[in-house]
């Protein structure tokens, strides 16, 4: 019955803890602008897949994509 009550505890201190945070990075305009977190995370993802999969030169010079 001892760890339940400090599992309740814990669990309870996380939470807090959590929702202190949350309201703190709200309050110092941390989540202001997360589309730019999107968009970093995005176009990172496509240079990436564009290294993995290089264009390839055709004979005559032209590049075409791999695919």
């Amino acid at each position: 019955m001892e760890l339940t009550w400090i599992s309740i505890a814990a669990s309870l201190a996380m939470g807090s803890g959590a929702a202190f945070l949350f309201i703190y990075a709200v309050k110092r305009d941390w989540m202001k602008n997360i589309e730019d977190a999107k968009y970093q995370v995005f176009w990172s993802d496509r240079q990436d897949n564009e290294r993995m999969n290089p264009s390839q030169e055709k004979a005559d010079g032209s590049q075409s994509k791999a695919k």
